[in-house]
């Protein structure tokens, strides 16, 4: 073992401080940009992000034939009973606005031959209603707020930067403590990984942006830096966070074993395309009379079920019905992997399984995208704003992220007239007594272990038994890492890993306290639908436990 002494750390201020390089921290940090100055740190390069895998699009009312109460009632009827209406319609009532702001912003959306959107169509939605950019709609989104990012001159980036905590008054001197009577957010300690040094980042306001918690699955849509960093470390600052047991899995993944479950967009069976099992039977009819374009839960249920019952590995997409030219056209991406794969998509069936995509919980905001710690908000997938309820529409995602940054950024702007940041009494971080540390082999398996955990007790249908296996397990690694963790100096890995575990004690919690089968959370002992007690949201704080309750805007 080498013990390591102080290194020196840098402090970064600014107005505000983003975490996370999404659609979500990137519309914030331009719009925030002309109030005062921004630092975004991300922890990969700036374009690794949940945004830059989206393929489907974003869904908004851009046409004649469709009308904000459609889109809504879609967003209600798939959210099954607990979305916050008012925050459904905040998004579908301002989303055209925001739509429009993209495109000034460089965002090249896919036409058609007389110049107008070519607006597509995916599982839960009544209506052609999803703008998008081929089957790259995040890349091209990213690509466009990036560039934007690039020249605004009050931005600046942090690349290679993973926030470690969350600073709040429990880091302040004690003398400072006493005064303070509200959580407060005033930055974060983030590990520079080029320098191995932790820093501080310090702000006015601090805006989580940080993206999903897909790899606490062993088998996930999301980029390897989807570990749930937001949602642990403001759960561990003092956040509430909420509806933890609604994970979204992708119906169709990529069934190859070098693909590391690609995505096959729901639009391509928007566009057509039949879900069939090796035989080349169809079975979607069998489970929901919008058959191959029911909503995101009951496809992958379905999916679960077929297998289960033939023991396949895998069921079929098969999209070659269609013109080849057509489908090489509106979904060039997709047709250019598989082929990397020796699957030629518009003459033979894709084979896919179900993957880990989307949290439709998060941390708790308000309307205005303020968590329950004062100076802290949460956009993007990281954050629970009620819009998801217990499952997401398609599409919706990215809609939500644009608006609540926006919401996010109108609020913060005038908050940080009010507020100063006590820069001289937070310390830098301390390494103290920590050590590099051989023991580290014994616990390099501890993510590996967490996420197949995860998969096999609290995937697609879950049982009492199941999640009680899963919470010891889960629990007994978690105690190990967080005891690793204090006596040994932080790196990336480590910091993921802690993470992770936190996130999937979350998950377990939310899961076994609700007694009920509600959209994305299906459970086998009680396998109906309970309005009477539980149409509800979940909330767990780290002090105060788990609670019920209503579905609404939530009230700081």
């Amino acid at each position: 073992m080498e013990i390591h002494g102080e290194k020196e750390t840098m402090l970064y201020q600014s107005d505000f401080l983003v975490i996370g390089s999404g659609i979500a921290g990137l519309t914030f940090a331009l719009k925030a940009a002309k109030h005062g100055t921004v630092n975004l740190i991300t922890k990969k390069e700036r374009a690794d992000s949940n945004t830059n895998y989206a393929q489907g699009g974003i869904a908004s009312v851009m046409s004649q034939n469709d009308s904000f109460d459609d889109h809504i009632r879609d967003t209600l009827i798939c959210g099954v009973g607990i979305c916050h209406k008012d925050a459904v319609r905040q998004i579908v009532e301002t989303g055209p606005e925001r739509i429009k702001e993209l495109m000034k912003w460089g965002v090249e959306f896919s036409r058609d031959e007389k110049g107008q959107l070519d607006l597509g169509r995916e599982g839960g939605h009544s209506c052609n209603r999803i703008v998008h950019a081929k089957d790259l709609t995040g890349h091209e989104v990213e690509l466009s707020l990036l560039n934007a990012v690039k020249t605004n001159p009050d931005i600046s980036v942090f690349e290679e930067h993973t926030a470690i905590e969350l600073i709040t008054e429990h880091h302040l001197d004690k003398t400072v403590q006493k005064v303070i009577k509200s959580p407060h957010c005033w930055g974060t300690y983030a590990l520079d990984t080029t320098q191995n040094r932790v820093d501080r980042f310090l702000a006015k306001a601090v805006l989580l942006a940080t993206g999903s918690i897909g790899h606490v699955y062993l088998h996930t849509t999301n980029p390897d830096i989807a570990t749930g960093d937001g949602v642990a470390m403001a759960y561990r600052a003092g956040a509430w966070v909420g509806n933890m047991e609604f994970m979204q899995f992708h119906p169709t993944s990529l069934f190859h074993p070098q693909a590391n479950s690609f995505l096959i967009s729901e639009a391509v069976r928007g566009f057509g395309a039949i879900l069939r099992t090796r035989d080349g039977e169809t079975f979607m009819e069998n489970y929901h009379e919008m058959k191959d374009l029911a909503p995101r839960d009951i496809v992958a249920r379905a999916i679960d079920a077929e297998l289960k019952k033939r023991g396949d590995d895998c069921v079929y997409l098969d999209v070659t019905h269609s013109p080849a030219d057509r489908v090489i056209e509106r979904f060039p991406n997709i047709y250019n992997t598989c082929l990397q794969y020796g699957i030629d998509c518009t003459k033979e069936m894709i084979p896919v399984v179900p993957a880990a995509h989307y949290a439709c919980g998060g941390v708790a905001t308000d309307m205005h995208s303020r968590t329950s710690i004062v100076g802290l908000y949460a956009a993007g997938e990281v954050a629970f704003t009620g819009v998801h309820g217990a499952n997401r529409l398609a599409s919706n995602s990215l809609l939500e992220a644009l608006v609540f940054a926006h919401l996010a950024n109108l609020n913060a702007a005038e908050f940080i007239k009010h507020v100063s940041v006590p820069a001289d009494k937070i310390p830098e971080w301390s390494e103290e007594g920590t050590l590099n540390s051989e023991e580290w082999v014994l616990i390099s398996h501890d993510r590996q272990e967490i996420q197949r955990l995860m998969w096999d007790y609290v995937g697609i249908v879950r049982s009492d038994l199941r999640l009680s296996r899963a919470e010891r397990r889960i629990r007994l690694i978690a105690d190990e890492i967080e005891d690793f963790y204090k006596r040994t100096r932080v790196n990336e890995e480590l910091l993921e890993l802690r993470n992770l575990a936190c996130v999937a004690t979350l998950i377990i919690d939310s899961a076994r306290f609700r007694k009920e089968s509600r959209g994305l959370h299906f459970t086998t002992d009680y396998p109906e639908r309970d309005d009477r007690f539980w149409g509800h949201d979940t909330l767990i704080h780290q002090h105060f436990g788990i609670q019920m309750c209503l579905p609404g805007p939530f009230e700081w």
